[in-house]
């Protein structure tokens, strides 16, 4: 195997770790191994020449992420601010260390983690990549049941699909209209859409 494959049996084996279970046509995954194959194939799909940082980033975006659980910090917006900012560092971190176990250098790693940790968004082409494919697998394999959650609050639904969309590009757009969604899901979709158009 080269590094790549290397790297990616090492994220895989590490993902599948998780004890959180995903089930999608019928069948069970852990679920972080499963949305970090699904991360990769959107990037595939959103850049089918993605470089090989962009394609390690894409299959360790969230590694470990139930070693980090939300409940482990207090209620309230700065704590759930200080717990994003800590995770996103935690899987940066993991990521690193195998990685390196892989055979990749300081200057590969070093740029994994800025994709990871998505600095420069809207200005570096291969963490907006990141960011649209992190927006899609949710609308394709998530949105539909948080939505239902939402049913007597639609508008809050609407208001949590604009923020996702904002932090996508007009590519990201594009492929987020043309997914399968419910007559409702659709619906709220169609109005975060337009709440963005309406504020540019």
């Amino acid at each position: 195997m080269d590094k790549l494959e290397i790297a990616f049996a090492l994220f895989d084996e590490y993902n599948k770790k998780d004890p959180s279970v995903f089930v999608y046509d019928g069948q069970e995954y852990p679920q972080e191994y499963f949305f970090a194959l699904k991360l990769h194939e959107w990037v595939l799909k959103l850049d089918p020449q993605a470089n090989e940082e962009l394609l390690l980033a894409s299959r360790c975006q969230h590694i470990g992420r139930w070693e980090s659980p939300r409940e482990s910090y207090p209620p309230g917006r700065e704590a759930y601010l200080s717990w994003r900012k800590n995770l996103a560092l935690h899987h940066a971190d993991v990521a690193s260390t195998l990685l390196r176990e892989a055979g990749y250098g300081d200057q590969e790693v070093e740029r994994v983690r800025e994709i990871l940790l998505k600095k420069r968004i809207k200005l570096d082409p291969d963490v907006q990549t990141i960011e649209n494919a992190l927006c899609l697998v949710f609308l394709q394999y998530q949105y539909e049941v948080f939505r239902k959650r939402y049913e007597d609050d639609p508008e809050k639904m609407v208001n949590i699909l604009h923020r996702s969309l904002l932090k996508m590009d007009t590519q990201g757009h594009a492929f987020a209209l043309q997914l399968n969604y419910s007559e409702e899901g659709l619906k709220l979709v169609n109005e975060a859409v337009a709440l963005i158009t309406k504020k540019s």
